[in-house]
């Protein structure tokens, strides 16, 4: 029989966690701002995976979340200490991206000005998405220059955040939401 997986191990309780390695860092580092910061990003693509949206969409948003587990575990470890084999993140996650994006781009009028957020709860939850997959970029970012970074993970969260993007769009679209255009006014 498995042993039980004991969901709090006090260990956190005075600022600090373990990285996969087993070295203790503040909960406040770089590495843990940045692989919380992906948990929170896949949290969020299961809110809109959760919504009425096609198989095709679903299927991708699982493949997405599967991927982002492993980016989190890239993260998590300590790249100073050996650590067990970890799963890698393959570029067919990145053509899988792109493949998708181009295959909604062409259902889609073209863009010929910034659009505002909204329309519909699901162009909303996939427009946050985005944006925090966004901030996980800058964190990964701000974290390879102290540390090294998966190349990989970086250019993965670039394509996601498009993705989430257009996604917004025909999501929207799908959806009979209007999309708003942002119109600089010209204040005198």
């Amino acid at each position: 029989m498995a042993e039980e997986f004991k969901i709090y191990t006090k260990g956190g309780d005075k600022g600090e966690t373990s990285l996969l390695g087993g070295t203790r860092v503040s909960k406040s580092h770089e590495r843990v701002e940045a692989y919380g910061t992906l948990d929170e990003l896949n949290s969020f693509i299961g809110l809109i995976r959760d919504r009425e949206i096609s198989r095709q969409y679903r299927d991708v948003l699982i493949s997405v979340q599967e991927n982002l587990f492993i980016a989190e575990a890239l993260v998590a470890r300590d790249p100073e200490k050996q650590t067990r084999e970890l799963p890698q993140l393959d570029e067919n996650i990145i053509t899988l991206l792109e493949n998708e994006i181009d295959a909604m781009n062409d259902e889609l009028p073209p863009l010929t000005s910034f659009i505002l957020p909204g329309g519909a709860v699901i162009v909303s939850e996939c427009h946050i998405a985005r944006t925090v997959c966004r901030r996980a970029e800058r964190c990964l970012i701000r974290l390879s220059l102290i540390s090294p970074v998966d190349d990989i993970i970086i250019r993965f969260l670039n394509r996601l955040s498009d993705y989430l993007f257009v996604l917004a769009r025909k999501t929207g679209q799908d959806a009979g939401a209007t999309e708003t255009q942002w119109i600089v006014k010209n204040k005198g």
